[in-house]
């Protein structure tokens, strides 16, 4: 999983205030406050020619969010392999209210939002898998980059989210993929944010032949067995991730994660290992 796959970024952003300012601006205020109630006490009328707005300690709360960083992962060379390799990541993350999300992952528009539901649909892509990747894919073909188009459902309440999507691969292996999962999100301290979750993922007939099955063609070329993959669930995800404020902007995290193949993908002459464990760290700042 992707960084801001699992970073709720308004808790991020309450924790890019460190704790002295924070209650300086809340003294200053509550000052102010004070200041004002014995002015009203004296009978004194306000100069109606003062702007107060230039003594304002807080500045206007903005809408948008915008993250740059960079990383690795370290995980699996494909999905059911046993050798182990490290991708460098670029991370770009722009937010725009509670409607709009750009990440690594694509773009995310969220129009319903209701006492913690929210409904949204998104754009993105699925990577598809080169049999160059690895030993055991020579002769299997590649399968091809493609767009992906879906819907999101969740529910939020005090960090907690459970959610449910649904991708469809445009091209490419023409998957349909359904996603169910639960997470939480904390702060514990004003700097350091802890999360956990776990998911699992179903994939229908075309998914599961595309990367998991073996035609004849592909046993012949391959050396491989003949094997049909039919539709249900592959894949259950758990994940656990810690962030930590550097400073006002700066941010370092970390996650890791296991993924454990299940039903006819776990039983595939393909797969070397059923659980795939993975991990990522990246640095960013935030604007």
């Amino acid at each position: 999983m992707s960084f801001i796959q699992r970073t709720d970024r308004r808790r991020l952003a309450s924790a890019v205030l460190p704790g002295a300012l924070y209650m300086s601006l809340v003294l200053a205020g509550t000052g102010s406050n004070a200041f004002a109630a014995d002015m009203g006490t004296a009978g004194a009328d306000p100069d109606p020619t003062f702007d107060q707005t230039r003594f304002d300690n807080e500045k206007p709360e903005r809408n948008w969010s915008l993250i740059l960083g960079a990383g690795a992962i370290y995980e699996p060379e494909y999905e059911g392999g046993d050798k182990f390799k490290i991708n460098p990541v670029p991370i770009v993350v722009f937010t725009y209210g509670n409607w709009l999300e750009i990440d690594p992952r694509g773009v995310t528009i969220t129009p319903f939002h209701y006492d913690g539901f929210a409904l949204g649909a998104k754009v993105g892509y699925e990577g598809g898998r080169d049999q160059d990747d690895a030993d055991r894919l020579h002769g299997l073909g590649d399968i091809d980059f493609a767009a992906t188009v879906g819907v999101k459902a969740s529910y939020s309440w005090k960090g907690f989210e459970v959610y449910a999507s649904v991708d469809q691969t445009i091209d490419g292996s023409e998957s349909l993929i359904g996603t169910f999962g639960a997470e939480y999100q904390a702060p514990l301290t004003d700097r350091l944010i802890l999360g956990g979750g776990v998911e699992a993922i179903v994939a229908n007939d075309k998914h599961m032949q595309a990367y998991f099955g073996v035609n004849s063609a592909q046993a012949a070329r391959s050396g491989l067995p003949e094997y049909k993959a039919e539709a249900g669930l592959k894949r259950v995800n758990i994940t656990a991730s810690a962030t930590y404020m550097l400073s006002e902007h700066w941010l370092v995290r970390g996650e890791a994660g296991v993924g454990i193949l299940t039903g006819d993908a776990a039983d595939s002459p393909i797969v070397d290992k059923k659980v795939q464990p993975s991990s990522s760290l990246f640095v960013g700042y935030k604007f």
